[in-house]
């Protein structure tokens, strides 16, 4: 391994960590924004079995996404 690719590899597994250490910092205020519950999110509860496809806010997180990553290219 080169050491190139060590640094790169150490600054995206610090840049994870941070990340999701911020996440847990602002769960409080996540959790009360409506994903999982959007309209087309699936979900079947029935004895034995709860499933949950959250299909619409997936698409929307990824729509999200592919603007942020956009615009940090250009």
């Amino acid at each position: 391994m080169s050491l190139v690719y060590h640094d790169a590899m150490q600054r995206v597994l610090i840049s994870f960590g941070l990340l999701i250490a911020v996440i847990g910092l602002l769960w409080p205020w996540l959790s009360k924004l409506p994903f999982g519950r959007l309209p087309g999110d699936l979900v079947i509860d029935r004895p034995g079995l709860k499933l949950f496809a959250p299909f619409t806010t997936m698409i929307v997180l990824s729509l999200v996404l592919s603007l942020i990553l956009w615009l940090f290219r250009r």
